[in-house]
């Protein structure tokens, strides 16, 4: 059996444990399904077996007394989650995996604070197994993933104050690789490099962790929510009640930026810090932003806001010089750190579809990014938010 590419239940991202603290808290009964989904058309170079046994070495992992010990420091850690996590486990029989039609199909059903865990992991897993078996006969991917992670520094101007966060552990090329991309960018770029949202690196690094929620806590208040309608605002006021305006980072593109700021109203606008983009043009969403906070009758210069969406440093520089003195900006940049090694990234993803038996989705801002089976409930959706995605579509924002 090939060792086990996940060694600590630190290796993931910050969201998960504050998403399962308020999960463990406040909906420790509800029951999940999340599938995967890979957005590009070639097969994975992955085996089912391969998966299978990794999987069940995830069921092998503890959180050690330093690690609990370390999450504990975290200020917005709460005592009672520490204990739970004393004796916490996956269980690797909550996941399905099979080919089917040459594609891996992956399912995970379960407990949802029980299951959450596995989106980082399963994701982490699939593209270092894609990766080593891809590359299996090139003897220079290291080289060339050097090459490119030095030229990509070398671009970067000192003094322009861009401040970049690594979001890169569910598509990097390997866990060895993200350490070492990680400690390079602590080491060359100190002015500009400001954490990390993977706690073990955070950990063993010294780094700061950094981390949102993400859309799967958006999209299950479909169902935990009093209503469809109101379910975007009751769970950024569940975040709130939880976090009491700490990790006050709100996700907009869980059924469009359009929809989400008509239900970020002045209450939740001045105490959360900022928003973050995941999808459609990030010139225009920022505008949209700025022109909230301004009509809202807040300064934005208090606020800031966080760009995720594929991401390089081009991008990166011209935003953070478009917005430039009107609104603070920070960059979480993934794949294009972690898996630039020159050959493409696997672009997959594993999401919430079912909550308590009922479908869930995501409308982002971008074509391509919803994933659910029933026509139906994406129908209700867009009736119930009047949903358009072309309010952040490429426009003459720039011009």
């Amino acid at each position: 059996m090939d060792n086990p590419i996940i060694q600590s239940l630190l290796d993931t991202d910050l969201y998960k444990y504050t998403m399962q603290q308020s999960m463990v808290h406040r909906y420790p009964k509800a029951w999940a399904r999340m599938e995967f989904h890979c957005r590009d058309s070639e097969a994975l170079g992955v085996s089912v077996k391969q998966l299978q046994q990794q999987c069940q070495l995830l069921g092998d992992l503890r959180l050690q007394d330093d690690e609990l010990h370390w999450l504990a420091s975290l200020p917005f850690i709460a005592d009672d989650f520490i204990e739970h996590l004393r004796s916490f486990r996956l269980n690797p029989n909550a996941v399905a995996i099979e080919q089917r039609n040459g594609q891996l199909s992956l399912t995970v059903e379960g407990l949802w604070s029980d299951i959450t865990h596995f989106e980082i992991f399963l994701l982490a897993i699939v593209s270092e197994l894609h990766g080593r078996n891809f590359c299996q006969h090139r003897a220079d991917v290291l080289v060339q993933g050097e090459q490119r992670l030095q030229q990509k520094l070398a671009q970067l101007p000192q003094g322009t104050g861009l401040q970049l966060v690594d979001f890169g552990t569910r598509r990097r090329f390997s866990s060895v690789w993200q350490r070492h991309v990680v400690t390079t960018l602590k080491q060359q770029l100190p002015e500009n490099f400001s954490g990390t949202s993977n706690l073990n690196l955070a950990r063993t690094l010294g780094l700061k962790p950094v981390g949102t929620m993400a859309h799967e806590w958006l999209q299950s208040h479909q169902v935990l929510g009093s209503s469809l309608r109101t379910s975007q605002k009751e769970a950024l006021q569940v975040w709130l009640d939880e976090y009491h305006g700490q990790l006050g980072i709100a996700l907009t593109d869980t059924i469009s930026m359009a929809a989400f700021l008509e239900d970020f109203d002045y209450p939740l606008a001045s105490v959360y810090q900022g928003m973050r983009h995941d999808s459609g043009d990030p010139f225009v969403w920022g505008e949209l932003a700025l022109d909230h906070y301004r009509r809202l009758g807040i300064d934005p210069r208090g606020k800031t806001l966080v760009f995720s969406d594929k991401l390089n440093f081009d991008k990166a520089l011209a935003i953070h010089q478009w917005f430039a003195g009107k609104i603070n900006v920070s960059f979480g940049i993934g794949t294009y750190l972690t898996n630039d090694m020159g050959f493409k990234a696997p672009n997959i993803v594993l999401k919430l579809t079912e909550l308590n038996g009922a479908p869930v989705a995501k409308l982002s801002d971008s074509p391509g990014k919803t994933l659910c089976r029933d026509e139906a409930y994406i129908k209700l959706l867009k009736k119930t938010f009047g949903y358009r995605h072309s309010a952040v579509t490429r426009s003459s924002a720039r011009n």
